[in-house]
């Protein structure tokens, strides 16, 4: 698992075994219904419904979804550690004879190590992340796509930390506009997903997607695992196959920083339609 997509705040706690300050993090007090998920590696962890108020200043749960949580004897040599169980990201602690809930149990979780869909039910999830010039237009598309559960919008494969939307439109940051995407691998793949990733622009067009021009527009594909990069560069090799000078960028994750409210779900909230990203049929 490539994990160099996750912020140096997300690095210091999944990966170094940090803490996040307490009543902090922005599922302390949150219990809508759905899914959490492990931020690192997109996997289903737990249920809302075994979410419950512990008012201990961190996200509590009193169950996990089977064999989503790994156990292990904490650093201090005292305490129980739980990880994602499918990547090893640090989540928290677990503690056993609070007298909490009538399971006796409490998974202490981070906020920062968590994800979440508002799905219940699901299992499974699996994560990606395209740039295909502005990310409004690209969201429009992934977000009714079969099996996808939840889409942001942000900023990645640039050197700046925590970057603006006027920053990355500078051209000095070098970050592209991109979207992240949760999806659910019983109803769709990888592939299906990068298929229309392809029809949706035009990857022939060098840093830049019709009216919009820059860098933060370019065409890449951030993969994960060898496994998404491999399906890439096989759909890349078809287009060019059928002629198409395709320029798209095959490379690792990045840092991925997500971009400010009023982008998210732009065109839903807008009513309007993308002006420059129109589906077109290549497979």
């Amino acid at each position: 698992m490539n994990t160099t997509h996750l912020t140096p705040d997300e690095q210091r706690i999944i990966l170094y075994k940090g803490t996040e300050y307490p009543f902090s993090g922005k599922y302390n007090n949150f219990f809508e219904k759905g899914t959490y998920l492990c931020k690192q590696c997109g996997t289903a962890l737990y249920c809302s419904t075994d979410k419950f108020a512990s008012h201990c200043g961190w996200p509590s749960f009193d169950d996990e979804i089977s064999g989503a949580i790994q156990r292990q004897t904490d650093a201090d040599g005292v305490r129980t550690e739980i990880l994602c169980s499918n990547c090893g990201a640090h989540l928290g602690h677990v503690f056993i004879g609070e007298q909490l809930t009538s399971k006796n149990v409490r998974h202490c979780v981070n906020s920062i190590s968590l994800d979440f869909v508002p799905f219940e039910n699901v299992t499974r999830t699996q994560k990606a992340i395209f740039a295909a010039g502005c990310f409004w237009g690209v969201e429009y598309y992934f977000k009714t796509a079969p099996g996808v559960l939840r889409t942001r919008v942000g900023y990645t494969g640039g050197k700046t930390v925590n970057p603006t939307y006027q920053e990355v439109c500078s051209n000095t940051t070098g970050h592209a506009e991109a979207i992240e995407i949760i999806f659910d691998p019983e109803k769709t793949n990888f592939e299906e997903l990068c298929k229309l990733f392809f029809e949706i622009h035009d990857p022939t067009q060098l840093n830049r997607q019709g009216p919009d021009v820059g860098e933060q527009y370019r065409s890449a594909v951030f993969y994960l695992n060898q496994e998404q990069k491999q399906i890439t560069e096989k759909l890349i090799n078809i287009l060019k196959e059928k002629g198409l000078n395709v320029v798209t960028q095959v490379v690792p994750t990045s840092p991925f920083y997500e971009a400010e409210e009023k982008h998210q779900d732009y065109y839903n909230k807008s009513g309007n339609k993308p002006y420059c990203h129109f589906r077109v049929k290549k497979f």
